[in-house]
């Protein structure tokens, strides 16, 4: 039987990572391998991959000849973006939040105990990190974002202005949620989010210590996110966690 004919659940095991997510993880080989267990997991239907080559190429076609272009971050792409960059700045975006508003059953959740994920939502503003990709390897980077990123169609690319220190205003690449897409989860009580985070766990690792990295990123570079210091404070009480020191 070809890999092509190959069923989900004929598939081998993926194994977990045990680690931070690197550029090399990124190979058509393991994308489809993991696609196809969240698949017989009973997943939701990912975006197909004719979908997926044209949106990477709507991106690339947008980006002018002999030019860099700049990814915001906002999550884990600030503290492991798993992709070379050229240049890493403090950014803030206007008119989008970051907030924890997308349900997820692989990588940091499972099904029956699912996650959450953030994603950057309509409303307010948001501070991060800015990636420079440098002009001749845009082309490779991007893909490995798009394996990364656009998956299952839950995040839409979307040119923003962002205010990068040192720079001003400075266009850049941010993934902003779809807002009707199935895992879309909308605003949820701080209570109910802390529940889920403090309990979920998956391939990748907990679910926490995904919003303990974030946080520490954020409080690395002095950025003051109440909420996400909030959420940190409510999940720890849920895990029974009183050392903050170790994560």
């Amino acid at each position: 039987m070809s890999d092509e004919e190959q069923r989900p659940e004929e598939a081998a095991p993926i194994q977990p990572l045990g680690r931070e997510l690197r550029r090399e993880d990124f190979t058509p080989e393991r994308v489809r391998r993991i696609a196809d267990a969240a698949i017989a997991r009973g997943a939701l239907p990912l975006m197909s991959e004719e979908a997926r080559r044209a949106s990477l190429k709507a991106v690339r076609d947008s980006i002018p000849p002999a030019s860099d272009a700049w990814i915001f971050g906002y999550g884990s792409l600030m503290w492991n973006p798993a992709i070379n960059v050229a240049d890493s700045r403090k950014a803030h975006v206007r008119g989008y939040h970051r907030t924890f508003c997308l349900t997820l059953e692989v990588g940091r959740g499972a099904p029956g105990k699912p996650g959450l994920m953030l994603g950057i939502d309509r409303g307010g503003s948001c501070t991060g990190v800015a990636h420079r990709l440098a002009t001749d390897q845009i082309e490779s980077e991007l893909s490995i974002l798009w394996m990364r990123e656009m998956l299952s169609g839950v995040y839409e690319p979307r040119w923003v202005n962002a205010d990068v220190e040192g720079l001003g205003r400075t266009r850049a690449l941010a993934f902003v949620i779809n807002r009707y897409h199935p895992r879309y989860e909308g605003v949820l009580e701080d209570a109910v989010a802390a529940q889920r985070i403090a309990v979920a766990s998956g391939l990748l690792g907990t679910n926490r210590e995904y919003l303990y990295r974030t946080i520490q990123h954020l409080d690395s570079l002095g950025i003051e996110d109440g909420r996400m210091h909030s959420l940190e404070r409510r999940v720890r009480e849920f895990a029974n966690e009183t050392d903050t020191t170790g994560d």
